[in-house]
């Protein structure tokens, strides 16, 4: 199998082991430490750039008639605020502050919204995006609600009020889903020969999330190092999220299954905005779970090359 073929069958692998190498040259070596900090914080402002071309092509090619709700994606959300809710009360229980850490982890991971990228690699493993699209928007509404009344309940001093957080969740909704939304439906509408072109690059999105993941696999690897954890908490929070991982797949593609939709539905529960995640642990939880969310980040994109994997192999995913 020549390079070009093995990257394009292990498309995200080779993307996470690329931002692994590229983030540990510039971190390890000497030399490549100031050039390293000046350039982060361009290769960060990149990447909702890239998301928002990455979702405009997936969505030049979704059909508008299809832009509705489901059953399951009721279900979903209140499995997804159920579990949520249980992790709420169990941490309330706890006394151990190393115990505590860990299940704020999980607990993070359970109540992330789905990843703005999910409707990419559900096109690619032959589920619909508009079904997921649909679901993103509810995901993301109903996060902007139950993030200020679990939050507290979790970290005493979690100070996140309705309005901040709907506001919080509304820019990133608006900015890199609604806006290429609209442009791609607006240029179907009015451009249909551009669009037809972009329909027909068959995998351009796909490549554009492989960069992504790179830019993603340096941050969560830098979130992991500077973390000031060790021993068993840090193994805990590495490897409990593959726990979830595999739970929110599975209950997603068991409630998906019932209505015909196991491949989107799966996506919707199982491929989390980790960088949302990230990014409220570290500001309104304890900062140290913010490694449990990184790990997500290897783990549910681990999960989903497998799935590629078998689709290529066998034709389609049956589950």
């Amino acid at each position: 199998m020549s390079i070009a073929k093995f990257i394009k069958k292990w498309t995200l692998p080779c993307a996470m082991v690329v931002g692994a190498i590229v983030y540990t040259m510039f971190t390890a070596i000497k030399p490549l430490e100031p050039v390293g900090e000046a350039v982060a914080p361009y290769i960060l402002n990149i990447l909702p750039v890239v998301i928002f071309l990455m979702l405009y092509v997936t969505f030049c090619k979704i059909q508008i008639d299809d832009l509705r709700p489901r059953t399951w994606h009721f279900w979903l959300q209140g499995i997804r605020i159920t579990l949520s809710a249980i992790m709420v009360a169990i941490i309330a229980l706890v006394k151990d502050m190393e115990t505590k850490i860990i299940l704020e982890g999980v607990f993070i991971c359970i109540i992330c919204p789905t990843a703005a990228a999910a409707p990419v690699i559900t096109e690619k493993l032959g589920g619909s995006i508009e079904s997921l699209t649909v679901y993103t928007l509810i995901a993301n509404v109903v996060t902007s609600i139950i993030i200020p009344l679990f939050f507290p309940m979790v970290e005493k001093g979690a100070d996140i009020t309705f309005s901040f957080a709907f506001i919080m969740i509304l820019k990133r909704v608006v900015t890199v889903l609604l806006l290429p939304l609209c442009l791609a439906l607006l240029t179907r509408r009015y451009l249909p020969k551009f669009a037809e072109k972009i329909k027909k690059q068959k995998d351009l999105a796909f490549y554009m999330w492989g960069f992504n993941l790179s830019i993603m696999m340096g941050l969560t690897l830098h979130y992991i190092v500077v973390s000031e954890v060790s021993g068993m908490t840090l193994l805990l929070l590495l490897f409990l999220p593959l726990g979830v991982t595999l739970l929110l797949f599975g209950i997603g593609k068991g409630v998906g299954h019932c209505y015909g939709e196991s491949i989107s539905a799966g996506q919707a529960l199982g491929q989390k905005n980790t960088m949302v995640g990230i990014w409220l642990t570290v500001t309104f939880l304890n900062p140290v779970a913010a490694v449990a969310p990184c790990a997500y980040v290897i783990w549910q994109n681990l999960v989903n090359s497998w799935q590629l994997w078998y689709k290529d192999k066998y034709g389609e995913l049956k589950w």
